[in-house]
């Protein structure tokens, strides 16, 4: 079975099987637009979503039949992809922090916005969307790694840096950390957990 993770994103064969649908998220914009998996418990074979529009208004949570995903990309596959030449902080943002990320070793991507028009070539970015990366650590950053971590955020400074590192366990924002908060809130596919050791979690 597919290992779908959080971030990830996907195209489907046709509309998702909810009665609920929003009217933008139309079967006109879900050919051109991906979802995106979110972390959520579902049965075996569904797959937890998250539709986004244009507008940072347009947003709907549901579930996917896993038969119905004829495309993923995954941040990681975005990591390198051409950034368009544009008038957008984020996007200028990802230009700087690439040879950064790449030099931790690390597995990372572009999630949110950034990584959403990376992957559609949707029109989704404004001047001030934010820049939301995610990276693969899977065990407590040594004090060389902790400081490659402060060099990258300090090197964004034009728009807003989300900084989601994904433990292999759940996901929780690196500004948390960095602050020497005593918990941090790590999500989970059960829900969000406050801990104080996110690579520990059982």
């Amino acid at each position: 079975m597919e290992a779908w993770r959080a971030h990830d994103l996907l195209w489907l064969d046709g509309l998702p099987d909810d009665a609920s649908l929003p009217a933008w998220a139309d079967a006109a914009w879900l050919r051109a637009a991906p979802v995106v998996v979110r972390r959520a418990s579902t049965a075996p074979g569904r797959i937890p979503v998250g539709l986004r529009g244009m507008l940072r208004s347009e947003r709907h949570a549901c579930e996917v039949d896993a038969a119905a995903v004829v495309r993923r990309v995954t941040p990681e596959m975005l990591a390198h992809t051409p950034v368009p030449d544009c008038s957008c902080a984020a996007l200028d943002a990802l230009r700087q922090v690439v040879p950064l990320l790449d030099a931790t070793g690390w597995a990372w991507g572009p999630t949110g916005g950034v990584g959403f028009a990376l992957a559609s070539s949707l029109p989704v970015l404004r001047a001030d969307s934010d820049l939301d990366l995610v990276l693969r650590i899977a065990a407590p950053p040594d004090a060389d790694q902790a400081e490659a971590l402060r060099a990258i955020a300090a090197t964004v400074t034009a728009c807003r840096l989300d900084l989601q590192i994904d433990t292999g366990r759940g996901g929780f924002a690196y500004a948390e950390w960095a602050a020497g908060r005593a918990k941090v809130l790590l999500k989970t596919d059960h829900g969000p957990v406050l801990t104080a050791t996110p690579w520990e979690l059982a």
